[in-house]
């Protein structure tokens, strides 16, 4: 018996895993506090590649003879950080060494931010929190989060005006 499987290509071909210089300006700019920054910020964001880490956890554990735990199966699941309040936010990341930062043994998942949206909406999650640990923080909540997770576009239409692009179904 032949086991084939077939891999879908990546909408990301090429890609090395650096982050996007002119995203990193764009978030190291919206660190000012502006809004039209971080606007400015998303708006790029929207361009890019971000990755979304998964790390392994333990669906079924087993025991040794010995008594001892193992793990029988593992599954991979995206991660959520849990504030004291109990609200949940997603993490992504514009890069490798942004991600392996926060935790060198997570696999990114590369999605377009749109994606990443509607994942951590999926998920439960009240936002999404892009280069956690930095070097520059963005977070992305509220009526932005909803209107990426639509798969909405944030555009800059000049003169400091933004607007939401819709595609087409």
């Amino acid at each position: 018996m032949t086991h084939q499987r077939t891999l879908a290509d990546t909408p990301f071909p090429g890609d090395d895993g650096q982050a996007d210089p002119r995203a990193r300006a764009r978030l190291a700019a919206a660190s000012s506090g502006e809004l039209t920054d971080y606007l400015r910020a998303i708006v790029e964001l929207c361009t890019v590649r971000l990755l979304v880490p998964v790390v392994a956890t333990t669906a079924v554990q087993g025991e040794t003879v010995a008594g001892l735990a193992t793990d029988k199966e593992a599954e991979m699941a995206v991660v959520l950080l849990q504030a004291a309040d109990g609200t949940r936010a997603m993490v992504g990341f514009t890069g490798m060494d942004s991600l392996t930062a926060w935790n060198a043994e997570a696999r990114p998942v590369p999605v377009t931010l749109d994606v990443a949206a509607a994942s951590a909406k999926q998920e439960g999650a009240a936002a999404l929190l892009v280069d956690v640990d930095g070097p520059h923080p963005l977070a992305l909540d509220g009526e932005i989060l909803d209107q990426l997770a639509a798969r909405h576009r944030l555009v800059e239409v000049g003169g400091g005006q933004f607007g939401w692009a819709i595609a087409e179904e």
